[in-house]
């Protein structure tokens, strides 16, 4: 697989939503990486899951994230930051 095709999707979902978030990226066969974060994106205890795609699966796992996340009570607030980065070098060891 050439690394020119990969992604990385670095999304920081709401701690509550992140264990049915990460359960439905593995059903559907993603690799992800969840690790426990704090910080001003949602301002609350969240999660971080950091999922490494190929660039024509960045759409279909984003949507997974959509709609495992819980509604926003408040309009004004974020549920979930998503960053998606070009990846340089991938390699598996």
């Amino acid at each position: 697989m050439s690394s020119k095709n990969m992604r990385l999707i670095i999304a920081i979902v709401k701690d509550s939503d992140s264990e049915s978030i990460l359960q439905a990226l593995l059903k559907d066969e993603y690799r992800v990486t969840r690790i426990a974060s704090t910080g001003g994106f949602l301002r609350r205890g969240n999660a971080t899951l950091i999922v490494g795609v190929e660039a024509k699966k960045v759409q279909p796992a984003i949507q997974i994230i959509r709609e495992h996340s819980a509604p926003a009570i408040d309009p004004g607030l974020k549920r979930v930051t998503i960053f998606v980065l070009a990846v340089d070098r991938f390699e598996q060891i």
